[in-house]
């Protein structure tokens, strides 16, 4: 076998586990959504979806995973395509736990809907999807700058994060003044810092996603470093 047929062959894989990984972040999309729809409009029916929706993300994760060690064990890469594989496996634990933080949030919307809910936290809740749509955003432009392994795209990812951390520390004060004027809404107060958080993280993973992009592309690991340093080295 040619050379060339194999160098073809191996271009095919690692073309298949990018699809795989954006069809995974995909679902994961799709599970946030439904996740804040539950919680806007308090069906207990969408968040069962969601629940449901969680061992598929799953599966996926040990499908991708097992492809990836194959391909691996097989092609022993170097280089940017070992790079490429490392950030798939960053990515699909990345997107993993995003699913899970849906999943936190679809059961804390069946547990409100069990308490019941003070017509007061129907504020905070607006306020959560505002947060939500950030993140979700974010998620979106992470995916596709590993789509099409776009630095410029993955650090505009990172300059917008603390945007979503604002909107965090803003909710977590308000809800706090609720609890203080009225005891009753304590309970149900806590779920909703709960989701706030969930949310939060979901930006944190699309954060992750975005560093992964700029390992394949520029071979420098730019985690826990200013905006500013990670805007040279892409340069």
């Amino acid at each position: 076998m040619s050379d060339k047929h194999l160098s073809t062959q191996f271009d095919a894989e690692l073309a298949s586990l990018s699809t795989q990984v954006l069809e995974m972040g995909g679902l994961v999309e799709s599970q946030f959504g439904q996740a804040m729809y539950a919680l806007e409009n308090f069906s207990g029916e969408t968040a069962t979806q969601v629940l449901a929706q969680e061992e598929r993300v799953n599966q996926m994760e040990v499908q991708i995973d097992r492809d990836l060690w194959s391909v691996i064990a097989r092609r022993q890469p170097t280089a940017r395509d070992l790079r490429l594989l490392i950030a798939v496996s960053k990515a699909i634990a990345n997107l993993e736990r995003g699913g899970d933080e849906a999943a936190r949030i679809a059961r804390t919307v069946q547990r409100l809907i069990h308490n019941g809910v003070s017509t007061r936290l129907r504020q905070p809740v607006a306020d959560l999807q505002f947060e939500a749509n950030l993140a979700l955003a974010q998620l979106r432009k992470a995916l596709d700058a590993f789509a099409r392994l776009d630095t410029v795209r993955a650090v505009e990812v990172l300059k917008q994060d603390d945007q979503i951390d604002q909107e965090f520390d803003g909710l977590l004060r308000k809800l706090i003044t609720y609890m203080m004027e009225d005891p009753r809404t304590i309970s149900s107060s806590i779920d909703l810092v709960f989701v706030a958080k969930a949310i939060e993280r979901i930006g944190d993973h699309a954060k992750n996603l975005a560093e992964a992009v700029i390992y394949v592309v520029k071979g420098e690991d730019v985690r826990h470093n200013p905006v500013a340093t990670v805007e040279s080295i892409v340069r």
